[in-house]
């Protein structure tokens, strides 16, 4: 299959799986509360095929960018009156004949009730990433073996706090305090609780054990960036060399020469056995010239590369050499029920308030808006996950999104959740309804700035493309 149908096949069912739990969280509500629902949609435009259920509608449209839930009396208030008033009325005769309210209609029910199916589209998307990592944990939990093996660390790169202890590539760490041959859990695990202060490490260096002093610097402003690597704590993930996957086109590992199939035995003298050793050095020196060691086909082959400053360039760019790895293999470790609960949790969490600082930076111009991404980004995500090895990046990403979409849809922006919310607390507040004729202007003033931000978004993730940075 080519990567593109690939694509498009993993987007389809990523996106219809994402707009299934969301307009079901809407739905259940709805006749929890016994709001008629006529129409249960997965995708927009034009009616495909679908079957009719009672008084509901389950029906696919042509354009699979969405769905929704159609509500009697949804879009338009008043709409809850069961008939029109009589043709003898409108015909302004003195006794019009006009029906009582749609007791099924959305607008005959309490705000608060209405309130509650609006919340209930996002509280499936946070509770279906819940299940979902909660799954992974106690059935899955794919982790690289050197987790769960004692820490020998990897090319250790120059100015991080690692380097300034005096640790050096190939250390061993034989203790963490008082605790004798930790795995890289039990280490993440016992100093993230000194985060701001000095762990003391016991290190084997081939026949020498050193007693090293680690600081772990920490910034109150952004708590979420403390990570071991980023200390210069990267562990060896493999006993063997980088091999490289693909080589990018038009790329400085290509043009260097390098081929799908390499095994990267040293860079700059420095044996290396992940990729996440290999970029903070690439970062530290600056965009140098660096020397490839190389094993080709059982010869060793010497390489120079010049880095380049790839990425997004609001962000500066990362140095960065062009190729693809081969994936490190994986192990299945699942955890018990309690542990699995603990870890879905922190995984919602820790994305829902990364998702929320983002959007407040982006809003407060602190991060470009250029780092949003939309359907066209989102489908080459599902595409390349569809394509690793492994069943982990699909839970994570399956998350991750549902996540995403939840918080969005919390916006106090018409036409999206969090819009008919706010509108509904304001009505509450005046203890009356906005006229008919705010409602359609607040909604199309919605409905166009969405569309212009659609657009944005679009061209965003479009300008993205290799093509245009060559």
């Amino acid at each position: 299959m080519s990567h593109l149908l690939v694509v498009i096949v993993s987007f389809i069912v990523l996106l219809a799986i994402m707009v299934i739990v969301h307009e079901l969280g809407h739905f259940i509500a709805a006749k929890l509360f016994k709001v008629r629902v006529e129409a249960f949609s997965v995708g927009m435009g034009p009616r495909l095929f679908g079957v009719k259920y009672g008084e509901t509608d389950y029906r696919v449209c042509a354009f699979p960018v969405g769905g929704y839930v159609m509500m009697t009396g949804e879009n338009m208030p008043g709409e809850n009156l069961g008939a029109k008033a009589d043709e003898a009325g409108e015909s302004g005769r003195d006794t019009p004949a006009i029906s009582a309210p749609d007791p099924g209609a959305l607008t005959s029910h309490p705000r608060w009730q209405r309130m509650i199916i609006g919340v209930a589209g996002p509280l499936a998307n946070f509770i279906f990433a819940f299940v979902v990592m909660l799954g992974f944990y106690s059935l899955v939990n794919e982790v690289q073996p050197f987790f769960y093996q004692p820490v020998t660390l990897d090319l250790v790169s120059p100015n991080t706090a690692a380097a300034k202890a005096g640790l050096q590539s190939g250390d061993r760490i034989l203790a963490v305090g008082s605790t004798q041959n930790p795995t890289y859990e039990q280490f993440v695990t016992m100093i993230t609780p000194d985060v701001g202060h000095s762990v003391a490490l016991t290190v084997a260096r081939g026949s020498e054990t050193l007693h090293l002093s680690l600081a772990l610097p920490f910034d109150p402003n952004h708590p979420e960036n403390f990570s071991p690597m980023k200390l210069g704590i990267i562990p060896q993930e493999q006993s063997g060399p980088v091999s490289v996957q693909q080589v990018f086109a038009g790329q400085p590992a290509a043009n260097a020469g390098l081929e799908a199939g390499d095994k990267l035995l040293r860079v700059d003298g420095y044996s290396i056995h992940s990729i996440e050793a290999l970029l903070p050095y690439l970062q530290a020196q600056g965009g140098k010239p660096i020397q490839l060691t190389v094993d080709r086909n059982g010869k060793t082959l010497q390489i120079t590369a010049h880095p380049e400053k790839l990425g997004a360039e609001e962000t500066g760019g990362v140095w960065r050499l062009g190729f693809k790895p081969t994936p490190v293999d994986v192990v299945s470790n699942p955890l018990s029920l309690g542990e699995s609960i603990q870890h879905a949790s922190a995984f919602c969490t820790d994305n829902a308030f990364v998702i929320v600082r983002v959007l407040g930076k982006i809003l407060t111009h602190q991060i470009s808006a250029k780092t949003l991404s939309g359907p066209i980004g989102m489908a080459q995500m599902a595409g390349d996950v569809a394509e690793t090895p492994g069943i982990g990046p699909k839970f994570y990403l399956g998350a991750e999104i549902s996540m995403n979409l939840g918080i969005l849809n919390l916006l106090p922006i018409p036409i999206l959740d969090g819009g008919l919310i706010f509108i509904l607390i304001i009505e509450s507040i005046r203890r009356k309804d906005l006229s008919m004729n705010v409602k359609e202007r607040i909604y199309q003033a919605a409905f166009v700035l969405l569309m212009a931000l659609f657009a944005f978004i679009i061209y965003n993730d479009i300008s993205k493309f290799s093509i245009f940075h060559h």
